[in-house]
C-alpha cells in the first residue's frame, strides 16, 4: 500500500502536475490522521472493555464477600439477643423473692448474658479496593457511598463491642468473682465442669444488691446499642448487595 502511494507521488511530481500533487497530499495526510483516530478509537474501546470485565469481577467479589458478611451478622445478632434476653430475665428477678428466683436456671442465664460473642466481618475485598485505589473504577456512585458507609459504620460498632467487653471484664466479672461461683457458670462453658463448687456460697443474694442490678443495667444498656448498631450494618449490607445486582 506504501509502495502504492509513493508510485502515485512520483508520477504526480514528474507530470509537473504541482496541483493536484498537493491536493492528493492533503488527501494523503487526511487518510493518516483518519486511521489515527481509528486507532485511537479502537484502543480507547478495548481499554474501556478491559475496566468493564475487571470493574464486574470487583462487584462479583463485593456480592460475595457481603453474602458471607450476613451470615455472619446474622449469627452474631441471635447470640446477642440471647444474651440481652437472658439479662432481662435476671433484672425481672432482682428484689423477688428466693423461691420465685430458684424457679430458674440462674447459672445457666448468668453464662448466656455473658457469651454475646462478637461480629468479625470479613473486609479482605473492601480494604484491598480502598488501599489500592481500585475502588475508582466502580461506576456506581451510590455503591462507593455505601462501601464507605460501611468502613465507617464497622469502627463505629467496633468501639460499642469494646464497651461491652470493658464492662464485662472492669465491673461484671469482678463482681460476681466476688460474690458468685463462677464455677457454676462455667458448667455451661469450655470447661464443661461436672460438679458445681463445694463452697457454700449464697448466690441469691446478688438479687437485693442494687450494685449488681445497676451492673446488669448498664451492660445491657452496651448490648442494646451494639445490637443496633449491628441493625444499621445490616441494612447498608443488603443495599450494598442489592446495588452489585443492579449493576
Amino acid at each position: 500500500m506504501i509502495k502504492f502511494f509513493r508510485k502515485i507521488r512520483f508520477n504526480l511530481m514528474s507530470e509537473n502536475k504541482t496541483s493536484k500533487y498537493f491536493k492528493y497530499a492533503i488527501g494523503e495526510i487526511i487518510l493518516v490522521v483518519i486511521g489515527i483516530l481509528i486507532a485511537l478509537q479502537i484502543n480507547t474501546w478495548n481499554q474501556e472493555r478491559i475496566l468493564f470485565k475487571e470493574e464486574q469481577i470487583i462487584l462479583k467479589n463485593i456480592k460475595e464477600e457481603f453474602i458471607e458478611n450476613k451470615k455472619v451478622i446474622q449469627s452474631a445478632m441471635e447470640q446477642y439477643d440471647n444474651g440481652f434476653n437472658s439479662c432481662r430475665t435476671i433484672m425481672s428477678l432482682i428484689g423477688k423473692s428466693k423461691e420465685e428466683i430458684s424457679r430458674h436456671n440462674i447459672d445457666s442465664l448468668l453464662f448466656n448474658s455473658l457469651d454475646t460473642g462478637s461480629f468479625r466481618p470479613s473486609e479482605n475485598t473492601i480494604s484491598d479496593l480502598i488501599q489500592s485505589g481500585r475502588l475508582q473504577l466502580i461506576q456506581n456512585e451510590k455503591l462507593k457511598h455505601l462501601i464507605y458507609d460501611w468502613t465507617r459504620s464497622i469502627k463505629a460498632s467496633d468501639v460499642r463491642f469494646e464497651r461491652i467487653e470493658q464492662k464485662m471484664d472492669n465491673d461484671l466479672i469482678p463482681y460476681l468473682t466476688k460474690q458468685y461461683a463462677i464455677k457454676d457458670i462455667d458448667v455451661y462453658g469450655e470447661l464443661e465442669w461436672k460438679t458445681n463448687s463445694l463452697l457454700k456460697v449464697d448466690k441469691l443474694l446478688i438479687f437485693n444488691d442494687i450494685e449488681f442490678e445497676n451492673i446488669i443495667d448498664d451492660y445491657m444498656y452496651r448490648v442494646q446499642i451494639a445490637i443496633n448498631g449491628l441493625n444499621e450494618l445490616t441494612v447498608i449490607i443488603d443495599n450494598i448487595i442489592q446495588e452489585t445486582n443492579n449493576d
